[in-house]
C-alpha cells in the first residue's frame, strides 16, 4: 500500500505550452483532499500557494502536506511534506524539497535548479550524497508540474486520446518523461454538487502496485481554476481514491452544475 499511497499523493500535488495571460491560481489558494483505501478514510493531503523570492526572482511557494489519520495511521503512518518554488512569470522551478516518513521509510531531498548554468543539483541529505543533472526543455519538479499544466494547456486544443508530455525531476532516479492522456469530459457527483471535469489518464508502469499501465484516472475541473476533483487508482489489490474535500482562496469561481 505504501508505494500506491505515495504515487497517488504525488498526483494530487500533478499539448500546448504557450503561457496563458491569465493565471489559474493566486497566492492564498488552499486545497484539501481526502483519500480512501477501500472502506478506510486513509489520509488527508493539502496544497497551499504562497509568495516568495529566490535569487531576486518572484516565485510561487507551494507547500504540500500529506498524513494518515484515524485507524489507517495505526498500521500505516504517513507524514509527508513537499515544497516547490517556481517562477511567477514562466513557471520554471528553482527549488524543490521532499521530506517524507512513510511507515519508517524516509527521504530528505532538496533540488536546486540553476537555469543560467542549465543544471540541477540534488542533495540527498539522508545519505549525504549529491547528484548533478543537465536541465532539459520544460523541466519541472513534482509540484511545479501540476501548476505549470494548470496554466499552460488550452482546453480547446486538447484532443481525446492524445497526451500532454512533460519532463520531471524529483528524485535521484533522474529525469523522466511524464505523460497525461486526455480522455474527454465527464460530470462528477461531489460533496459540493455536480462538477464538469476534464478526464485524464496518467500513464504509469504496470507491475506489483498497479494492475496495468492505465490504472490511474484524474479528473480536473473544467472551469478556469483547473483543480483536481478526483483521482482514482486500481491497484493489484483493491483501489485507492482521493476526492477534493475543501478549498479556499480560489482565483476563479468554482462552477457547480445546478439541476
Amino acid at each position: 500500500m505504501k508505494k500506491a499511497f505515495t504515487l497517488l499523493f504525488l498526483l494530487v500535488i500533478f499539448s500546448s505550452h504557450s503561457q496563458n495571460s491569465e493565471s489559474a491560481f493566486d497566492p492564498g489558494e488552499w486545497l484539501k483532499f481526502r483519500m480512501h483505501y477501500g472502506f478506510l478514510n486513509a489520509s488527508y493531503a493539502t496544497l497551499h500557494v504562497k509568495s516568495a523570492v529566490v535569487d531576486d526572482v518572484p516565485v510561487y511557494h507551494v507547500v504540500g502536506r500529506g498524513e494518515t489519520t484515524g485507524f489507517a495511521s495505526v498500521f500505516f503512518k504517513v507524514d509527508d511534506t513537499y515544497e516547490s518554488y517556481f517562477g511567477k512569470e514562466d513557471g520554471k522551478p528553482y527549488k524543490f524539497i521532499r521530506k517524507i516518513n512513510e511507515g519508517g521509510y524516509t527521504k530528505d531531498i532538496e533540488i536546486n535548479f540553476d537555469h543560467k548554468e542549465e543544471k540541477a543539483v540534488l542533495n540527498d541529505k539522508k545519505h549525504n550524497k549529491k547528484y548533478n543533472f543537465e536541465l532539459q526543455d520544460s523541466i519541472q519538479d513534482l509540484i511545479s508540474a501540476f501548476y505549470y499544466l494548470r496554466n499552460n494547456y488550452e482546453p480547446s486544443e486538447l484532443v481525446i486520446g492524445e497526451a500532454v508530455n512533460l519532463k520531471m525531476l524529483y528524485d535521484d532516479d533522474g529525469i523522466f518523461n511524464f505523460r497525461l492522456k486526455y480522455l474527454g469530459t465527464e460530470v462528477l457527483k461531489t460533496k459540493f454538487g455536480k462538477v464538469e471535469c476534464f478526464k485524464f489518464r496518467p500513464l504509469v508502469q504496470s507491475g506489483r502496485v498497479f494492475k496495468e499501465q492505465e490504472s490511474l484516472s484524474l479528473w480536473v475541473s473544467a472551469d478556469d481554476n483547473r483543480i483536481p476533483v478526483r483521482i482514482q487508482a486500481n491497484l493489484s489489490v483493491g483501489a485507492i481514491k482521493a476526492d477534493l474535500d475543501g478549498y479556499n482562496g480560489l482565483k476563479h469561481q468554482f462552477k457547480i452544475i445546478m439541476d
